[in-house]
């Protein structure tokens, strides 16, 4: 499968989009006034503790407080891992099981209302909710994470190969500082020990100097920031698999060959600067595929298509023939659209990162065989999904319950604010989407435009947008083409609408 990663970068927003034989299979995007925070480290105070519910909030400076669990709080490692991506731990069992762990003491014995504590983000905001802390620090490097609390060594659940797992563990136990713990991730299969060693000496260098910063701060504040969303995604998931690098932006592509130089010199990949006039996203097709993304319905090839209802509490997808009325008989009809929705539903969950728990409602099939071929095609559509997904067995309604991991904002999220024309029942695009969208099409429509002078008509409210707070996006676009751009507000236009004049 050819791998590719595709990157838009504005003054006011990074795109990066995952190229499988090529169709997007993941997007990430950050907003300048809207960066994600999982990963950073915060000075956090304790300000209130709730017995009932065994957990704290915690104040880290942001508009939410944090909601740390008591799990979290203490040496436990499947707090720990769940916040790393891809890792199993790999612990010397009791004879007992894990019935013979002690119970947990009340949250309220670990922690008091004014106290301060060290804690890293290991959940966005998501909806309602606040970030989820932890107090187990984990510093994420190429090839290993450390974690400067906790005495134990994980090894991916994707190196599969257990002489591979055995020698990373023992080059891991040589060279790591007594008391602490590392997670061996999947990109450090098959690498020497001298790779090994110099991700291990950077982050122990990197804790150190957190550590140190943390002694002269008040809480609440922010200690560490993560990596921006490019270089984490060169981080975590760039591999041998990634055959090219296309990039907008020259000097996102000389940070990104400083990148690889300094942390992946061994890594072969091209990248490539795209300087073209039509926009990159435009000219790899990307826009109409993210557009689809934020759909409720779509279709099948076979004519059939599924719809993605997403709410606060869990996700409902739902298979239906649609068109597609078969060749030979009812039950192949229904098999062959419950397959090809399976592929479509895994392709979906990814791109549109979808998480926490998901309600597939298939065609309901009478043949236990045919239920099993289904289960059997959603485990294998779901491999390549660096998420953790756990899959229940089709019910006799045809009804599948699974879940999968959530640590950010789906798309439909982050590129979409509650519509005030329904009154929050669904979504259009927020604001700032449709700012961007408009500086987009200005791009792209701004060379074959007579005059010096151009109008644009939106919505009030979008016109305030512009006006204030993506002034700088207007100015950019006047200097780089050398042309006025007049901004009208349109009260009776709809929020998602607008016109571009000459004159």
């Amino acid at each position: 499968m050819t791998k590719e990663l595709v990157i838009n970068t504005t003054s006011h927003e990074t795109r990066v989009a995952l190229l499988e034989s090529g169709h997007i299979a993941e997007l990430y995007i950050e907003r300048s006034r809207e960066r994600g925070i999982v990963g950073n480290i915060y000075q956090g105070k304790v300000i209130r503790v709730l017995p009932g519910m065994q957990a704290a909030f915690v104040d880290i400076g942001l508009e939410k407080a944090a909601f740390l669990y008591v799990a979290d709080v203490l040496d436990e490692m499947e707090a720990v891992e769940q916040f790393v991506e891809g890792a199993s731990q790999h612990a010397k069992p009791s004879e007992g099981g894990d019935d013979d762990r002690p119970p947990l003491p009340p949250i309220e014995d670990l922690l008091q209302e004014g106290q301060t504590i060290l804690a890293q983000v290991a959940k966005e905001p998501i909806g309602t909710k606040g970030a989820r802390i932890t107090s187990h620090i984990s510093l994420p490097g190429r090839h290993l994470v450390y974690m400067p609390t906790v005495d134990h060594i994980g090894i991916s659940r994707r190196i599969e190969n257990e002489e591979e797992k055995d020698r990373l563990r023992l080059i891991i136990e040589s060279i790591r500082p007594q008391g602490t713990g590392f997670i061996v991730r999947t990109a450090a299969e098959g690498k020497s020990e001298e790779d090994l060693r110099a991700d291990v000496e950077f982050l122990v260098g990197l804790w150190k100097d957190i550590a140190k910063r943390k002694e002269n701060k008040k809480a609440p504040c922010l200690i560490h920031s993560d990596l921006d969303v490019t270089s984490k995604v060169l981080r975590d998931i760039l591999t041998e698999d990634v055959r090219r690098i296309v990039v907008d932006s020259q000097e996102e592509h000389d940070k990104i060959v400083r990148f690889l130089q300094t942390f992946m010199p061994k890594l072969s990949v091209d990248i490539e600067l795209y300087d073209q006039d039509e926009p990159i996203f435009d000219a790899f097709g990307l826009e109409v595929e993210i557009a689809r993304a934020l759909g409720r319905k779509v279709w099948l090839k076979s004519g059939g298509y599924i719809i993605i209802e997403q709410t606060e509490a869990l996700n409902a997808i739902d298979v239906n023939t649609g068109r597609f009325v078969g060749k030979h008989n009812l039950e192949d009809t229904i098999l062959k659209t419950n397959l090809e929705a399976v592929k479509e539903i895994a392709f979906q969950l990814r791109l549109r990162n979808i998480g926490g728990l998901i309600i597939i409602d298939f065609i309901d099939m009478e043949k236990e065989l045919h239920r099993e071929k289904v289960h059997s095609a959603l485990e294998e559509a779901l491999k390549n999904d660096k998420s953790k997904t756990n899959i229940l067995k089709i019910s006799e309604l045809g009804l599948v319950e699974m879940t999968r991991k959530r640590v950010r904002e789906s798309i439909g999220r982050t590129l979409c604010e509650p519509c005030p024309y329904c009154e929050g029942k669904g979504y259009v695009k927020s604001r700032t989407t449709l700012a961007y969208e408009v500086f987009r099409e200005i791009r792209r429509e701004i060379r074959d435009l007579p005059g010096y002078r151009l109008t644009l008509q939106v919505h009030p409210d979008i016109a305030a947008l512009l006006y204030d707070e993506e002034r700088h996006g207007i100015e950019e676009l006047e200097k780089q083409f050398e042309k006025q751009i007049s901004i009208t507000a349109r009260p009776n236009f709809h929020i998602e609408q607008f016109d571009i004049l000459v004159g």
